[in-house]
């Protein structure tokens, strides 16, 4: 496939709904609902829902996964560390889609990406029991060419490329080192496809910096959810998503 093909390909927004659940738990009520936002969501045309279930649950619980799966009719993005306790989450719940990520307990959000790499052999067969019980398996990396062909190599469908780097020198202003950084997204992202995966992005998009990652041709979904729970606290929402929805789909056409 060529990348003038790849580019007409729809591009598809999963919505991540971890904000809202961490809002919920700075209260320790019930509300804001991830189910809730979830929902609201798939009717303002996300097409997927993105919920990573961190070892300390300190946003999306256990419970949330089991609404999500009983209630949502968009896939669901399990995300999670490689753990035993991860793995038989996963291998129970059966989501459409597993996207392996680090985790350290005293970070924030995710930095950077998988070293996968460093970790082969175990990924390896953490990955196996997933893959046969259905699940679409991805790594969310860098895009360092090792990672990028490490994560191939293991068997993985998709990989995820960090674009954490890239939103914060623009948003501080460094407008060359972030151009350095999207052209080393782009050229991971045409090695990544060029290897056989289905290539996604995510981490500090905006409506102001979504552009240029939208125009790699080779990306078929992107991953958001901070920005736009933000932006729902002025507009709502669903006018969040579907702006989001509106600015994506005018670069791609």
């Amino acid at each position: 496939m060529t990348p003038t093909s790849v580019a007409h390909r729809p591009l598809r927004l999963g919505m991540n709904i971890d904000h809202v659940a961490t809002v919920r738990n700075a209260r320790g009520s019930a509300w804001p609902d991830p189910l809730r936002a979830a929902l609201l969501a798939e009717a303002a045309g996300a097409d997927g829902i993105t919920a990573h279930l961190r070892e300390d649950r300190r946003h999306i619980r256990d419970g949330d996964i089991d609404a999500l799966m009983a209630a949502i009719s968009i896939p669901l993005n399990f995300e999670c560390a490689a753990t035993a306790d991860m793995q038989a989450l996963a291998l129970r719940y059966k989501p459409h889609a597993v996207c392996l990520v680090p985790e350290k307990r005293e970070e924030r959000t995710t930095e950077g990406g998988l070293d996968v790499a460093s970790d082969e052999t175990r990924l390896a067969e953490f990955i196996a029991p997933l893959r046969a019980a259905g699940a679409r398996v991805s790594m969310f990396i860098s895009h360092d060419p090792r990672q990028i062909e490490a994560s191939a190599r293991i068997g993985a469908a998709v990989v995820e490329l960090h674009t954490g780097l890239y939103s914060e020198l623009l948003a501080d202003g460094h407008v060359e080192p972030a151009q350095r950084e999207l052209a080393a997204l782009r050229r991971g992202a045409q090695l990544a496809h060029a290897a056989g995966l289905e290539v996604h992005a995510g981490h500090g998009l905006t409506y102001e910096n979504v552009g240029p990652i939208v125009a790699i041709p080779e990306v078929v979904e992107l991953n958001i959810g901070h920005f736009l729970i933000g932006e729902a606290i002025f507009r709502g929402l669903g006018p969040a998503i579907e702006e989001m929805r509106r600015r994506m789909d005018e670069v791609r056409k």
